[in-house]
This record gives structure tokens, sequence and C-alpha cells, in this order.
């Protein structure tokens, strides 16, 4: 099925979205419907269901939304005319509210004929609900749906039937205006966001014979070469073939360090140039690029809906018909239980008109879905990619973090301390046994090794003469070398009894005499101390699970303040182990899992809360994690677990202050204490406020 992205211009109603999503949810030809009221997008996959088709349904619930394409060509121009003409409308509004409002004041107190007031007054009344009856009846005759503008309508014609004249009017002035506020809110809450999220380069410097073409991203080719100039930034992904310079990466990582760069250095697109003048061999098409990736993943993070937010979504959807049934009742049953009458200034029907003006729960369904994207958008900022709104909430309930050692708790970038020999071979030849195994594998340790030996040049020339190769998941590595099986590995492997060390041993074992083994050692990443401390100190419990001799594992532990230590371990081992602590905690917390994202797949798609480390770049990271660190510092994750903190801790501010606020009114008008004034506030208002309130998740 192809997947499917559009813009929904001119949408303003939260609880609106959530309806357009159940009625194309109902076509069984359309799968994945999201409507993301938070950036006004809808997605869905579809094989033959044309647009037109989806068009109907959107506009049958929203007449006035237009469905445009979004992609990576979208111009900076579009979005200026956009807001120029949102701009324009907004103050065709105004305009019009204000000569509505003038006309009924005039028809209200000014000494004239009755008839000409009374038509004066109703001028005014259709002229400020002009835009609001036209939608109410679009949506009434289209999808027999009662929505909010109906309920202002009747709301303010009735006040003035029972003699709220001036209230009426307010009410519908006041609504309007709130509006227009709430949508510049939300609005700004977008951009903001949006600002936050602007790593996308707009074009790239082209090197040709001629001289430079400025091309879209999207349209140049791996193996072109790119020039990327103080200022700039760097459109693809690449390797720097002429030139030196500093580039801020802030926008990937959330680290604010520079990162110095020269020939022959690897390059990310998004990074910014701060001096010199690069020139980049693409490596990667704009598609599969480190900030395609990372836009790719924010764009749909918020898709992946959490439990809170489906919840007000559903309780958003029996709100309205609860408080219309209270509002009949009030209407019909209060005059006979008191002495309250209908149609008075303060009478059962005028009571039963405040329910209706609150009766819409725009509050409660705007803000939950802001709160989120606004903390998938701030985790984005510190260089922490989170795939969906559910996994931001369950950062918060993680009560036990399971790290793997090689490339997540140390740096993963081996030194060779020395080479054990156990056999008449010379210590070159077993190296070179073991770096022409090794050059086959993407393990950290492999790659250390390699890098480490400098033997590039051998592994070239005898390469070719390697057949039957085979990887060995947490044991190492099995080839053919000239008539020989050669095994390259840890001792399990090598079938040999296991000694105490301080160092990572990889044996070399060629056909039945093992022959020797590396000795190698890791260092502990800048930063990884304080960082547990702060896991221990919020009381998570933190564990590691290892493939390494159980020396090592245990002293880097106790280094680090780990309490419990399970190594030597397979990957099957780890994933056995992982399934134990999960079902310790059942619904009562959360277990995460900390690994490098390349040789942890499983133990990573199994947790909880998977957590990739040291992400920039690294497809497989992405791909088997819920969230991804983009730097290898630990401390991200005390990062996130602050994010979601903050992000629940908003949710639940909105949703008892708008729920609280709206309660209050609907008590007090049966009691016959409020106005609709006070109805107002309760619903644009409270509105309001929330939506202000989410911007905080962002400071």
């Amino acid at each position: 099925m192809k997947k499917y992205q559009y813009k929904l211009e001119g949408l303003d109603c939260a609880n609106c979205a959530n309806k357009i999503q159940e009625e194309l949810s109902k076509n069984k030809k359309l799968k994945n419907v999201v409507v993301n009221f938070a950036k006004l997008q809808l997605t869905y996959e579809t094989e033959d269901v044309s647009k037109e088709e989806v068009e109907k349904v959107v506009k049958s619930i929203e007449p006035d939304v237009q469905m445009t394409e979004t992609g990576a060509k979208t111009k900076d121009e579009k979005s200026q005319r956009a807001q120029k003409e949102n701009n324009s409308k907004v103050l065709k509004h105004i305009v019009r509210l204000a000569i509505g409002l003038v006309v009924a004041l005039i028809g209200l107190y000014v000494q004239m004929p009755k008839y000409l007031s009374i038509a004066l007054v109703i001028t005014g009344y259709g002229i400020l609900l002009y835009r609001t009856i036209k939608n109410a009846i679009k949506l009434l005759v289209r999808n027999k749906t009662i929505n909010e503008n109906l309920l202002i309508t009747i709301s303010c014609i009735g006040a003035y039937l029972v003699g709220k004249h001036m209230e009426g009017l307010m009410v519908i002035t006041l609504y309007e205006i709130g509006k227009i506020l709430e949508e510049k809110a939300i609005n700004k809450t977008r951009k903001s966001i949006s600002d936050l999220m602007d790593i996308k380069p707009e074009y790239a410097n082209l090197k040709t014979k001629d001289g430079i073409e400025v091309l879209d991203p999207s349209d140049v080719k791996v193996g072109d070469i790119v020039i990327a100039k103080k200022g700039e930034k760097i459109p693809l992904d690449g390797i720097v073939v002429k030139g030196t310079g500093s580039l801020d990466t802030a926008s990937l990582t959330g680290e604010t360090k520079t990162q110095d760069v020269k020939k022959d250095d690897q390059v990310l697109s998004g990074s910014i140039v701060l001096d010199g003048l690069l020139e980049i061999k693409v490596t990667e098409k704009y598609e599969n690029s480190t900030v395609s990736k990372i836009l790719e993943l924010v764009e749909n993070a918020t898709d992946k809906k959490a439990k809170t937010e489906t919840f007000v979504n559903k309780a958003a959807k029996i709100y309205t018909p609860i408080v219309l049934g209270i509002a009949a009742l009030v209407a019909i049953f209060l005059p006979l239980i008191s002495n309250v009458e209908y149609l008075t200034e303060n009478g059962s029907i005028y009571r039963a008109l405040i329910f209706l003006v609150i009766s819409c729960p725009c509050a409660i369904a705007i803000s939950v879905p802001l709160c989120y994207f606004s903390g998938i958008g701030k985790s984005s900022k510190e260089g922490i990619l989170i795939k969906g709104s559910d996994y931001l909430d369950g950062i918060k309930d993680i009560k036990e973090i399971v790290f793997d050692k090689t490339g997540t708790l140390t740096k993963g970038q081996f030194t060779i301390d020395k080479i054990e020999v156990y056999g008449q071979l010379t210590k070159e030849q077993v190296l070179e046994y073991a770096v022409l195994g090794e050059s086959y594998s993407n393990h950290p340790i492999a790659k250390s090794i390699i890098k480490k030996s400098k033997m590039e040049k051998y592994i070239a020339e005898h390469k070719e003469k390697v057949s039957s190769y085979e990887e060995l998941a947490g044991k190492g590595i099995k080839y053919n070398f000239e008539g020989k099986v050669v095994l390259v590995g840890n001792s399990s492997l090598v079938e040999k009894e296991k000694e105490k060390s301080d160092s990572t041993k990889i044996y070399v074992k060629v056909d039945s005499e093992i022959v020797g083994a590396i000795c190698l050692k890791d260092e502990i990443k800048h930063g990884t101390k304080a960082a547990i401390a702060k896991l221990n100190a919020r009381g998570i419990i933190t564990k590691m699970f290892t493939g390494d001799n159980t020396e090592i594992a245990e002293k880097i532990a106790k280094e680090l303040g780990i309490k419990e230590v399970k190594s030597e371990m397979l990957p099957n081992e780890k994933y056995q182990e992982l399934e134990k602590e999960i079902s310790k905690y059942e619904n009562n917390g959360k277990v995460a899992f900390v690994g490098d994202g390349i040789n942890d797949s499983p133990v990573l798609a199994r947790a909880d809360i998977g957590i990739s480390m040291g992400g920039v770049g690294a497809g497989s990271s992405i791909e088997a994690s819920d969230v991804v660190i983009m730097t290898d510092a630990i401390e991200k994750i005390n990062d996130a677990i602050d994010i979601s903190k903050k992000t629940s801790r908003v949710i639940k501010q909105n949703l008892i202050f708008s729920i609280g606020v709206k309660v209050l009114v609907l008590v007090l008008s049966i009691l016959g204490v409020a106005n609709m004034w006070e109805a107002v506030f309760a619903d644009v208002g409270a509105t309001l406020i929330t939506v202000l309130n989410s911007i905080k998740i962002l400071k």
C-alpha cells in the first residue's frame, strides 16, 4: 500500500479532527488513518482510494478545510503566502464583528421606531453570526452533525428571545475573538516546534565543470560534489574531499560543542558550517540522509497515540451528548421541581442555553495532543528521537534500566593491549588471521581491531582467498582461508576454558589449534558515572547484561555504581533474562534496555522502552529501538525522563483546569448564578489558557 500525507489547511477544531479520523477509518480500503491536529496533517495508506473521495469525507465534516500535498520541496514562499492569507482573514473577521456589534448596539440603545430597532438588532446578529450559522448549516445538511457552531447560534438567539440582548451579542463577539486568539496561540506553538526542528537544508551548491549550480537537495545524486560555505547547512551526508572547517551539530545531537572536520572525515546533513569551506562527496541520497531520517521520525512520532490521548479522544466523543442531555433535563424539569420559570431572564431555558455554550470539548481535545507534540519536539531538539507519544508517555514510568556494556557504557573503541601467542605462529601472523575474519563484521570489537591494526592493505590483498564466512551470534567468526578453518572469537567459540583476565580476549584458532589471542581494553564513556548515579538517585534500578567476561563486567559495574551484572551472555540469553525482568513489573512500571542498536536488536525490540545510543547516521539504531539518543551521552536518558514527566504534568494541569472550569460553570448555571459570560470563558478561554500552558514544555 502507498502512504499518503496531506496538510489540512483551515482545520481549527480538535474535536472535528477526531471525527474526520473516525469517519475515514470506517472505509476498509483506507489503512492506518491518522489526523494529527497538532500538525494539521492527515496520513493514510491505500491502494485505490482517490484523494477526491477522501476530501469529500473531510469536507462533509469541515467544509472550509483544504487538503494540500506535503513534501520535501515545500517552499518558504508558500508558508509566507498562507500566513498573509490567514492575517487577511483575521482582519476581515474583526471588521465584520465590529460592524455587526455597532449595528446591533444602535438598534438596542438609540431612540427610533420599534420596527427599525428590531430590524437593526436582527441585522447586527446576522452579521455577527454569519460565519457561525454558515458552518452550522453546512455540517447539519451534509453530515447531519450537531456541532459547536450550531450550539452557539442557538444560544445567542435564545439569549435574545429571553431578553438577554446584550449577553447574546457579547457571547458571539467574545466567542469569535476567543477562537481567533486560540488559533493564533495554536499556530504559535506549532511555529515554536517547527523552529526547534528547522534542520532541513533548503538548497545544495552542486559543483559542476561550469561552476556552482544551486539545486534542491533531493535533486543531488550520490557521488556528486557539493560545496558548503560558512553559515550554510550541509545539504547531504558525505565525505570531505577538500578543505577544513568546524561544524555546529547541535540541531542533530543537542550538543553545543563544535566538531572540527578535515579531508576524509564524515559529515552529516543538517550540520552548520561555522568556519571554513568544504567540498563534500555525497554518500547518501536525500531521502536516506540523516536529516531526512530525523524529520521523518519526528513527523511520524505523534501518529502513535499514547493511552492518555486515546482515552481523552474517546471521552470527548461522549462529553457533548452528555452535556446536551443535561441541558434538556434542566430546560424541561427544573421548573417542575423548583420555583424557576421557563422563559424569564434567569429561567430554565436560559440556564440550559449556558450548557450549550460550553458543550464543545475543545480545551480537552486540543491540549493533550499539543502537549505530546511539544514534548516530542523538545526531545528532538535535545538530540533525543522518540518514535511516538506512547513511548514519551512511558518513559516517565521506567522502573528499571538494563544496559549493554560495549559501545553503550564504554566507548567501544578498543585498543590492542597485547597479542598472546600459544603456538608456532608470530604475533603478526595471529593478527593477520584475526583482521581477515573481523573485516567482515560490523561489531564494535571487529571495527576496533581493524582500525588499530592498520592492516587495510593486507585485508585488500588477501580477502578474495576467504570462503565460507559465517558469523556466530555472541561467539565470533568462522571462515575458510587457503584450505584452513579459522575461528576468531571468545572462549566458547574456540572451546577454551574460561580464564580470569582484566582485558577482553579475542582468540584465534586455526584448524584444531588455538594459536593466540588479541587482548583488548576499552574505556568508560565520559559522564556515564554521573548519569548512572542520577538514575540511581531517582530510584531506578540499573543493571548490566553483557557478553564480556565476568571480571571486566564486574569491574566496570562497580566503578559506575551498577549493582547487578550478568556477564558472558549470548544474545538469546539477554532476551530471556530481559523477559524475566519485564515480568516482575507487569502493569506497575516499565523496563528499558539501552544498547548500541546494532547487535542488540532483539532485546531492544522486546523491552518496554528500547533505547539506542549514538544513533546519528545509523539506520539500524533507528529501526531497532523506540528511542534514539543521537549522541553517546547516557545523561540524555535523564533528560528524556525529565521531558516525559514535564509533559505528563502539563497534561494533568490542562485536564484538571479545563474540566474543572467547565464543571464549575455548569453547576453554577443550574443554580442560576452563572451567566453566558462565564460560559464563554469556560469554553474558549479555557482552551486558550491550556494551549498557552502547553508551550511551557518547549522552555
